[in-house]
C-alpha cells in the first residue's frame, strides 16, 4: 500500500473508531484525543497536534461537522467542509484517527471513546474542557497545552479580508 492511501482509512465513524481503539488496546497501547473545528490549518494547529500526539501512542482528533461549526463559530464558517477538513488532519503524520462529529461539544464521542488522555489548548481551563471529569473519573489524565501566540483561524481570515 502506498503512504497516500492510508490518508482516507484515517477518517472514520464513531463505530470504526471504536473497534479500532479496542484492537490497539489489546496490544496495551495508549490513547490520545483531542477536538476542534481546525478550519484552517496553521502553524498554532500543528504544535497543538504534536503536543497531544507525545501523551499517548495514538492520537484521535474529533472534528467539528459543518453544522456544528456553524452553531459555533457563526454562519460564515467553516470555510473549508467537514471532508476537507477531516482528510487535512489525517494526513498528517501525528494524527493516527479523525472522527467527525454534529454536536457542539465532543462529549458524546469522548465516552464512547474513553482515551486514556484528554488534551486540550492552554485557553481552556480544567473546569471549561469538556469530558475533563468523565476521563479522570474513569482513571485517565487531562493535559493543556500552551497556545501559540498569534496564530488562530479567526486572525487568518481577518487578513484576508484586510
Amino acid at each position: 500500500m502506498r503512504k497516500a492511501d492510508i490518508i482516507s482509512t484515517r477518517v472514520c465513524s464513531l463505530s470504526e473508531a471504536k473497534h479500532t481503539i479496542a484492537q490497539w488496546r489489546v496490544t496495551g497501547k495508549t490513547v490520545a484525543f483531542t477536538n476542534g473545528v481546525f478550519d484552517i490549518l496553521h502553524r498554532g494547529h500543528i504544535f497543538s497536534l504534536s503536543q497531544a500526539a507525545v501523551e499517548a501512542d495514538y492520537l484521535i482528533v474529533g472534528l467539528n461537522s459543518d453544522a456544528s461549526t456553524k452553531r459555533l463559530k457563526g454562519d460564515s464558517r467553516p470555510v473549508n467542509d467537514e471532508q476537507s477538513r477531516a482528510l487535512v488532519l489525517a494526513a498528517l503524520l501525528m494524527v493516527d484517527m479523525v472522527v467527525i462529529f454534529e454536536e457542539d461539544t465532543p462529549l458524546n464521542l469522548i465516552t464512547t471513546l474513553q482515551p486514556d488522555v484528554l488534551v486540550k489548548g492552554g485557553d481552556y481551563t480544567l473546569e471549561q474542557i469538556v469530558g475533563a471529569k468523565e476521563v479522570m473519573e474513569a482513571g485517565g489524565k487531562v493535559i493543556i497545552n500552551s497556545i501559540v501566540e498569534g496564530f488562530s483561524t479567526t486572525g487568518i481570515i481577518q487578513k484576508m479580508k484586510s
